[in-house]
């Protein structure tokens, strides 16, 4: 009996063709004797199908072709089954992939996902959400929310809608963040909290970022020049800052004087005054090199 592989296609992500990540994955299943079984998203109970499908065919891997909103929705609906998620990027902003350094050709990922060896990822919990890599409040969630109402979409997207939200940029908010049985005020433009290092667009934002160490961190942006803002996002984040302070943590709580924007890996969420952070340690199973 041939071993089942399970296909995830977001068919609308990243405004990218899945047809040849489905002909390729087809093609090496057959080359190796699998039998590859495609599910595509609809948006609507996928999550409840997803289940169904790894309960009556039982994979070791599945494969998500799609973006990080993709990646998670898999990792929820498997998130207490032994299997490993094998990703093929295909979103507009592929968070995950840049972090794990997976790379951009389809058939060295097809390899990696179908045979690499994997890591136990942790995910976080805020509010009830889970987050793989990076969420925030303020400036880039601003951003997130000004980008999905757009008509542009990837990088010529993502560039235009940047200036169009530091021109219209407005006053800072007070932020009191418990964590480590400690709590501070402070002024921020932007609260991130990472599991990881990078945003799928490459930037830094976390350079001692860790997936599996137990631990998220709270970065405090608490001003964002242009200058700042440049460094950032060419790659050189300035970790002896005044304007930045670190926190590494299991556990926070966020609480903002007005509701601010509030992103998760990269999908609006809507505007929050109160966050409550959780890790959720070695959570799920990802190939990687």
């Amino acid at each position: 009996m041939k071993k089942s592989i399970i296909m995830v296609v977001n068919p609308i992500s990243g405004d990218v063709d899945k047809t040849q990540f489905v002909e390729a994955a087809s093609f090496f299943t057959e080359k190796e004797n699998l039998e590859l079984i495609i599910y595509e998203t609809s948006g609507e109970g996928d999550t409840v199908k997803i289940k169904d499908l790894y309960n009556k065919h039982l994979p070791e891997r599945i494969l998500v072709a799609g973006g990080d909103g993709t990646i998670k929705m898999v990792a929820e609906a498997v998130e207490k089954h032994d299997v490993i998620l094998g990703i093929l990027p295909a979103g507009s902003a592929n968070g995950l992939s840049v972090d794990l350094n997976l790379p951009t050709a389809l058939e060295d990922n097809l390899k990696i996902a179908f045979y690499g060896n994997y890591i136990e990822m942790d995910m976080i919990a805020i509010n009830g959400k889970k987050s793989l890599h990076l969420s925030d409040i303020g400036l880039n969630a601003d951003l997130v929310k000004n980008y999905e109402n757009s008509e542009t979409r990837g990088m010529w997207g993502y560039a235009i809608q940047t200036y169009t939200t530091l021109k219209d940029m407005e006053a800072p908010f007070e932020a009191t963040i418990t964590a480590n049985n400690q709590t501070i005020k402070c002024v921020a433009r932007m609260i991130v909290i990472a599991n990881s290092q990078k945003y799928g667009t490459g930037v830094v934002i976390n350079p001692d970022g860790a997936m599996n160490d137990g631990k998220f961190e709270l970065v405090i942006l608490k001003n964002l020049d242009l200058i700042l803002f440049g460094k950032i996002i060419t790659g050189n984040m300035p970790i002896e800052n005044d304007d930045i302070e670190i926190i590494s943590t299991d556990r926070a709580t966020i609480q903002t004087n007005i509701p601010v924007n509030f992103q998760v890996d990269g999908e609006y969420c809507g505007a929050e005054s109160l966050l409550e952070i959780s890790i959720l340690h070695k959570q799920l199973k990802v190939a990687v090199a």
